[in-house]
């Protein structure tokens, strides 16, 4: 393989990323990651050097004063050239990891898995103006919107306008006064009112008041002007604007939402969680909360226990956490509920995520788990149900609970019986929120 083949390879180690990140979220070693840093292992390209042909290790020099001898290699290290025994460096060398940050894990795993969450944003942070497209009856000179004044001028003028030396012609007919005038315009929709009806018919002497004997010879001699041909040659010489047309512009008020997020991870440590079961969950919950940590501006974690009972823990306690004692899975939704409290639906975007094997006690699920995860809102509730062997006889609250909710997009269901199982399952609680 050549130079140009080395460096090619060294280019598409991005584009093997994405692979990378998929066999690291099912077998990778989750623990050398921190929650705002991850280490996703790459394959690392070491680049040629240049070395001499080993047929070819002749050199010219004299021998003298350091200088090489004849036949001796040219530029090859030697005796004491570094090296040295002695106490270990202290310098980290080069690891085989691509660290990343939540928010670009976030995108690597949309284009890996093809998600679209568009985080929601909730709380109000900052209302701040925007462009002037409101409009409002009053404001400063300044913001005066002049061409809808213009406009609504135009409108009305076109609205008004009709042909006076036709009007006027008509009042020249025998035997037309000003109200058979007035009528006759209403039938022809000509916008003249009976006032200037009248004062143009003040205005002719008698002789013209019966220049022309009927309508027919009236109109023989005087065409009809449309209005737009009467403006296209003639223009306009006012607009009749009034107050009542006058708009202002003011801008539009945007607000700047934070989206916030609030995720309560509960995860099953009843006596029946073994360590298999247990390495499903964390594998599963945590590249989650890498996800959303990624997706959101403000991201908190509440993390509850139970087996029987309930109770919160630290992030370092959830995923490290052993196993024992019964299973109520009730109630660590009663805790969650509680919990959620200092984080209001109107506030907050809410996951809800719980794993386990899916064994609860009698009726608990029926009873008290799917009628709680109708009360708590949430963007969406999920359940991993994680049993390396497949289902026990009495693992059936994943069931249950996919039973009651069918195709609801806030509620998912994902099982996982081996690491191979995490990405699918990853990606099922992710595409099953609804953007709307």
């Amino acid at each position: 393989m050549g130079l140009r083949d080395d460096i090619e390879r060294y280019r598409e180690v991005g584009e093997d990323r994405r692979q990378d990140l998929a066999e690291f979220i099912q077998y990778g070693d989750l623990g050398q990651s921190l929650p705002d840093e991850i280490h996703i292992p790459i394959k690392i390209v070491d680049l040629p050097a240049f070395e001499y042909d080993q047929r070819d290790q002749g050199g010219v020099g004299q021998g003298q004063d350091g200088a090489p001898d004849v036949g001796e290699p040219v530029g090859q290290p030697q005796p004491g050239d570094g090296d040295e025994e002695g106490e270990p460096g202290e310098e980290g060398g080069e690891h085989e990891y691509y660290e990343m940050d939540p928010e670009e894990f976030a995108q690597e795993l949309d284009d890996e898995l093809g998600l679209d969450l568009e985080p929601k944003g909730k709380r109000v942070v900052e209302e701040k103006e925007g462009e002037y497209t409101d409009i409002t009856r009053t404001g400063p000179a300044s913001t005066l919107d002049f061409d809808r004044l213009f406009k609504s001028g135009l409108k009305r003028k076109l609205a008004m306008d009709f042909d006076e030396e036709y009007v006027r012609a008509m009042l020249k007919v025998d035997e037309m006064d000003p109200e058979s005038v007035f009528r006759w315009a209403r039938e022809e929709n000509i916008p003249v009112s009976r006032a200037w009806i009248e004062d143009a018919y003040a205005g002719l002497t008698n002789g013209e008041r019966s220049e022309y004997e009927s309508v027919e010879a009236m109109e023989s001699v005087i065409d009809r002007t449309p209005t737009a041909d009467r403006i296209r040659k003639e223009g306009i010489e006012d607009i009749p604007f009034r107050r009542e047309d006058e708009r202002y512009r003011y801008p539009e008020t945007i607000e700047e939402k934070e989206r916030n997020v609030v995720v309560v991870n509960i995860r099953d440590v009843s006596g029946s969680m073994r360590e298999k079961k247990r390495e499903l969950v964390e594998r599963t919950f945590t590249p989650l909360d890498w996800y959303l940590t990624g997706k959101y501006d403000n991201a908190e974690f509440v993390y509850i226990a139970h087996d029987a009972d309930a109770w919160e823990v630290s992030r370092e306690e959830f995923f490290g956490i052993r196993s024992g004692g019964g299973t109520r899975i009730s109630s660590a939704y009663e805790l969650a509920a509680q919990l959620l409290e200092e984080y209001p639906w109107s506030d907050w975007n809410r996951y809800v995520f719980a794993a386990g094997d899916s064994e609860n006690s009698s009726n608990d699920t029926s009873e008290r788990v799917i009628p709680m995860m109708e009360q708590i809102d949430a963007n969406l509730h999920a359940y991993v149900e994680t049993q390396p062997s497949g289902n026990a006889i009495n693992a059936t609250h994943a069931e249950e609970v996919d039973r009651h909710f069918g195709e609801s997009e806030s509620v998912a269901v994902a099982y996982v019986t081996s690491p191979g199982d995490i990405v699918n399952a990853i990606y099922t609680i992710l595409s099953t929120e609804s953007n709307e």
